[in-house]
């Protein structure tokens, strides 16, 4: 009785462990799904005179393909250029002209990144 319990209990787990590959693998996990097709993300150059830069804290960004992901989705706005680093969970904004924080918000809505904070980049 004690060996089916066992096995019964190791069967609930594996089932729940594939689940969880399933929605990782499709983005559903809190992560882009890394593998698959690679992401490029080309490097936006701002024509106009920079008027000032800030910097984005997200939660949910777990990879380099999470980082493409955020960084294309920022640079699709016009007049902002982008970097972001999925290790310190940041993105710099550089924009050209003045762009609102629910603006930059919203370029992450359709996510599962989260901006916490939003802040002015002070330079020194």
């Amino acid at each position: 009785m004690g060996t089916v319990l066992i096995i019964i209990v190791l069967v609930v787990i594996v089932i729940f462990a594939i689940r969880a590959s399933r929605k990782h693998m499709k983005g559903e996990g809190g992560c882009c799904g890394g593998g698959g097709d690679e992401i490029t993300v080309e490097k936006k150059e701002l024509t106009g005179n920079i008027i000032g830069s800030k910097v984005v804290h997200i939660e949910g960004m777990m990879c380099d393909n999470c980082r493409k992901h955020v960084e294309n989705q920022f640079n699709r706005m016009d007049g902002v250029s982008a970097e972001v680093d999925w290790k310190k969970g940041t993105a710099v904004l550089s924009m050209e002209r003045e762009v609102g924080d629910n603006e930059i918000r919203q370029a992450l809505a359709w996510s599962d990144y989260k901006v916490t904070a939003i802040d002015p980049m002070v330079k020194a």
